[in-house]
């Protein structure tokens, strides 16, 4: 007899079904145009990278280090390979650090969920990632507002009312109410639609507020 969680989970495929939001696995026949992937510069497909990386690979020497990282870097999975690639990122982008993540959606959930602050505010644009979004569940902020994709105009607006929010806070409070921390999620390519934030124009908004630029790229 199928039990309760069963009936449970088979009512909500059921639910799912009746709304056309069932989703299914399928395997793409390598023959396909590829219009759907993230793989927007073809990386995956090139022979080039494909011969560097197992030239790479070949060249470590036995278990230095190991194939994989045998588990998480604060326990026993760092490695001097891990690090010298988080400083030639770091390098590229002309930054002080970077922070290698497993994956897209683990850095947008584990920036979401640590680096805003109780209080803080995060504006997003309408169409920024879903994994942002499950960050955004569990981040301290406290504020969560989208703005029109895209539209700067709106974004400014949204600026403006945290800011004399800010100011109303301080007159009324003294000096010890501190101005929010203000976070700007945005896409550098919007993935559903293929077009891209205008994050020259954001920069120059943004650096007025003090607010930060969050770019998903």
């Amino acid at each position: 007899m199928p039990s309760q969680i069963e009936h449970q989970l088979k009512a909500q495929l059921e639910s799912r079904r009746a709304r056309s939001l069932l989703r299914s696995l399928v395997v793409i026949p390598e023959t396909s145009a590829d219009f759907s992937s993230n793989d927007f510069l073809g990386l995956a497909r090139s022979p080039t990278l494909n011969s560097r990386f197992l030239h790479e690979l070949a060249s470590f020497p036995k278990h230095a280090p190991p194939l994989g990282s045998t588990g998480s870097r604060l326990l026993d999975g760092n490695s001097h390979y891990a690090e010298e690639l988080e400083a030639i990122i770091a390098d590229f982008h002309h930054t002080e650090a970077a922070l290698i993540f497993n994956s897209g959606f683990d850095a947008n959930v584990g920036f979401f969920s640590c680096v805003p602050q109780p209080g803080d505010v995060i504006l997003y644009d309408e169409y920024i990632h879903a994994s942002v979004h499950d960050g955004m569940k569990v981040t301290r902020a406290g504020i969560k507002k989208a703005f029109l994709h895209n539209d700067l105009e709106h974004l400014t607006e949204l600026l403006n009312t945290v800011r004399r929010e800010d100011q109303e806070r301080a007159a009324t409070v003294g000096s010890q109410a501190k101005e929010r921390n203000v976070f700007v999620a945005v896409e550098s390519v919007y993935s559903m639609d293929g077009d891209t934030a205008p994050l020259r124009e954001i920069v120059d908004l943004l650096e007025p507020h003090g607010a930060h630029l969050i770019v998903d790229e």
